[in-house]
This record gives C-alpha cells, sequence and structure tokens, in this order.
C-alpha cells in the first residue's frame, strides 16, 4: 500500500469511517480477543478504547506490522453498586487470567470510581461518571477518544463523541474539557515518533 494512501478516509461520512474503523478491528486478532474476552467477562458497560484502536487504525493505513506501537489495551466497565478499591481489583483479576496469553497486557479500570482517585494521582478534580463512555468526554485529545464493543449480536459498536474525522486524518486535536496540555503534548510527541504522519494541533495558549 502506497503512503500516500494513508488519508483515504480522512473527510470521508461518519458512516463510511465507522465501517473502516469495524473493519479495521475485525480484521487484528488481538482486538477481537479483547472483545470477546470482556463480552465472556459480563462486566456492566464494557468497552475496548483508545490505544488499542487509534493506534491499529494508523497502522493498518500506513502499512505498519499489527501491534506497532501499542503499549495495552485498555478496558474500562461502569459498575456504581461498589465503589471499593477491593470489588476493582476483583475484575481486574479476573481479567488478567482471562486475557493472560494475549501480546500485550489488558488494563482494567471501573470508570465509576475516576473521580475518587483521579485528584490524588493527578492533582486536578475529575467529574463523576455516569457511563464508560463519558470517560473520553475528558480525555485530553480528541482524536484518541474512541471505543468499541462486541455486542451480543455480534456488531460492534463505535463509541467516538467528537467523531472519527481526526483519527483517520491522522491528526492529534487538543480536548480543552480539563486542564490536560501535558498529556496531550507528551502523548503527541510518542505518537508523532512512531506514526511521523501525525500532524499534531498545539495546546491553545
Amino acid at each position: 500500500m502506497a503512503m500516500s494512501d494513508h488519508l483515504r478516509f480522512s473527510g470521508a461520512s461518519h458512516q463510511v469511517q465507522v465501517e473502516a474503523v469495524t473493519a479495521i478491528i475485525r480484521q487484528e486478532p488481538v482486538l477481537m480477543a479483547v472483545l470477546e474476552g470482556l463480552r465472556a467477562l459480563a462486566l456492566p458497560d464494557p468497552l475496548l478504547g483508545s490505544g488499542a484502536i487509534y493506534n491499529s487504525v494508523w497502522n493498518v493505513l500506513t502499512g505498519r506490522p499489527p501491534l506497532t506501537g501499542i503499549k495495552d489495551a485498555d478496558v474500562v466497565y461502569f459498575d456504581d453498586s461498589d465503589l471499593s478499591y477491593e470489588a476493582e481489583d476483583l475484575v481486574i483479576r479476573r481479567a488478567a487470567e482471562r486475557f493472560a496469553d494475549l501480546p500485550i497486557p489488558v488494563e482494567v479500570r471501573n470508570q465509576a470510581r475516576v473521580h475518587l482517585w483521579f485528584p490524588l494521582k493527578f492533582g486536578t478534580p475529575y467529574p463523576q461518571l455516569k457511563s464508560s463512555a463519558e470517560m473520553m468526554d475528558y480525555f485530553a485529545s480528541k482524536t484518541h477518544a474512541v471505543a468499541a464493543r462486541l455486542e451480543d449480536d455480534d456488531g460492534i459498536s463505535i463509541f467516538a463523541p467528537f467523531g472519527l474525522d481526526d483519527m483517520f486524518s491522522f491528526r492529534i486535536t487538543p480536548n480543552l474539557a480539563l486542564d490536560n496540555r501535558r498529556t496531550h503534548e507528551v502523548k503527541a510527541e510518542r505518537n508523532k515518533g512512531i506514526w511521523p504522519e501525525l500532524t499534531v494541533v498545539p495546546w491553545p495558549e
């Protein structure tokens, strides 16, 4: 595939872009294994999000080997019936067992708990979420806000609150919902080191 072809879905309709990302996910065995495992774990409101998806899209469109630049698979669920660390830890251990054979680690987090630990870890307040998908409203970069779920009928649902055009246009766009400038810049720099085709939109002064 010619490198110049990597923008072929840039500016396409949302439907075309959803079909393209869905096809890319289906042809990546590791992503499908995570989605199938997530469905088997039967967690409430499960999603596979961010890096594993947008990195896979960039790899396919630039002809790079699968899993290039993918450090882990971020998996989330939403369970506000028990906000204890112990309940989340139990899920993390179950998931670790389920995904032990995969070539990348699977990171599992309960989105109902983020507002409890985020301020302690990052020093800034974080809103209390009401669903897994809502986490993407607060990502440092809009481009990274994409997630998928394998439904019971084997359909794949795609969640992308800011649309998919930034991802398919290889453009990293800041999201000003939180004071995430440093995260935007660090992740963008790392991404650009792996996929030089990317354009980084700077955080506004």
